[in-house]
């Protein structure tokens, strides 16, 4: 009896995996009898749907390969200050299940279905960089081929975190990733792969791309790296968008009138430097300036530092500076007509060398003494200080220095046409400056 028993239980064992074996082929082959011209009858399927709970394999160690691909169809906006892209998404996953398989033939020729998701297993895919609960219309179906290949398209909108770069505004690129994984199962039980080729996805998603806003498609890549959590690995599949914002809105309302408001700034120069009206000019001009700044504030970011911010920054100190300019320099003939101190000879050499012809700030005395009455005659020119203390002075000349013979008026004069020298000197310094500062900018903005 002792040795009957394992026999017997013998003999049980190779009847159930005989009888296991021998259902094995039916289990996977979907029964015909439920297909007809009219439709197909839900019970051919139920054995299929009773097992959506559970991931489809024969083999537990051979883990299920789901492709993925998906089409950029709007990019609905980017938060700077948030560093979020929100885009719309159409992803496609497609996975073979072993237990879906018909013979068309024998089937009146239905080589695919359309099932409802809900009723099959469905990948657990995610987007890594996603900040927003998935928004995925319910009711969905999924494409069924008799060889058991589901293909599962899927509209997503998709608000993601992006590490954005603000700093070339408004000529700037951006780089956001687009990270699919699964939260639940390791490499050992899933397996990431390519629906379709990069370029495919890129061109496809030129073509359907529906925003003609802001911001445009440069490009699409993608790698494939593995998330290690512990003592599990995941595959993921990472795709690198290429994004470049349309700097046309930007240019006409900020750039060319920041740009006129500059160049009239600069033409201010030409006013004549005895006039009252260039100060206040001027002053307008920059008060002008801040309410142009205050009103175009909501078009720049929220957030950082942007190099159009620095080229703002730039001008305004360019005005200021020029206001200043104008204020030493009315100041310098406002001394120079009422009480003038006496000029130093190294300061008349200098004015002298400056003021020849063809030298480095030439200027025109007779501007100057068309407003003061005088006459070229009075002019110093190249006269030494001995030749005018010996000139008879006249009734209404008095002398300002016994040791230096110039009278009044002519050191009126002389500091008169040193403040046109100051004035053209500095003018050329100013328009150097902001030549230079422009031309770095531009050529930042181009790298």
């Amino acid at each position: 009896m002792e040795g009957g028993w394992p026999a017997r239980g013998g003999v049980l064992l190779c009847l159930t995996v005989s009888l296991l074996l021998q259902g094995r082929g039916d289990a996977f082959t979907i029964n015909c009898s439920g297909f007809d011209q009219h439709g197909v009858d839900p019970a051919a399927f139920q054995a299929v749907f009773d097992r959506k709970a559970f991931r489809p394999f024969t083999n537990y160690s051979i883990p299920t390969r789901v492709n993925i691909s998906f089409t950029l169809s709007a990019i609905l906006g980017v938060d700077a200050q948030l560093q979020l892209l929100t885009s719309f998404l159409w992803i496609d996953l497609v996975w073979d299940n072993p237990f879906i398989n018909w013979n068309p033939k024998e089937c009146v020729g239905i080589n695919k279905l359309t099932v409802l998701a809900e009723n099959l297993w469905l990948p657990d895919i995610f987007i890594v960089e996603s900040m927003d609960v998935d928004q995925t219309p319910s009711g969905l179906t999924a494409y069924i081929s008799s060889e058991g290949r589901i293909k599962y398209d899927k509209p997503m909108r998709v608000t993601s975190i992006c590490n954005l770069d603000i700093f070339y505004f408004p000529f700037d690129q951006q780089n956001c990733t687009f990270t699919f994984s699964s939260f639940l199962y390791t490499v050992d039980g899933m397996l990431l792969g390519m629906d379709k080729e990069v370029w495919e996805i890129t061109d496809t998603s030129r073509n359907v791309i529906r925003t003609q806003g802001e911001w445009e498609l440069l490009g699409i890549n993608k790698a494939t790296p593995k998330m290690s959590v512990g003592n599990n690995l995941y595959d993921q599949i990472t795709f690198y968008v290429a994004i470049r914002r349309r700097p046309s809105l930007y240019i006409i309302n900020l750039l060319v009138p920041s740009s006129f408001l500059v160049a009239i700034d600069a033409l201010s120069f030409y006013l004549p430097a005895e006039s009252e009206n260039r100060a206040p000019f001027k002053i307008t001009l920059l008060l002008g300036y801040n309410v142009f700044l205050l009103m175009m504030n909501d078009l720049l970011p929220a957030s950082g530092t942007p190099l159009i911010s620095v080229y703002f920054a730039l001008c305004l100190s360019l005005m200021v500076v020029s206001l200043l300019e104008t204020v030493f320099i009315t100041h310098l003939l406002h001394v120079a007509t009422t009480q003038p101190p006496p000029m130093p000879r190294w300061l008349h050499s200098l004015l002298l060398h400056c003021t020849g012809p063809g030298r480095c700030c030439p200027t025109a005395p007779h501007k100057g003494n068309k407003g003061l009455g005088l006459t070229p005659t009075h002019l110093p020119g190249p006269k030494e200080p001995g030749e005018l203390a010996g000139k008879k002075l006249g009734p209404g000349e008095t002398e300002l220095d016994g040791g230096s013979g110039w009278t009044k008026a002519q050191l009126v004069e002389l500091w008169v046409q040193f403040s046109h020298v100051m004035d053209t000197l500095l003018f050329r310094l100013y328009l150097l400056f902001m030549a230079s500062s422009i031309i770095t900018v531009i050529v930042l903005w181009n790298t």
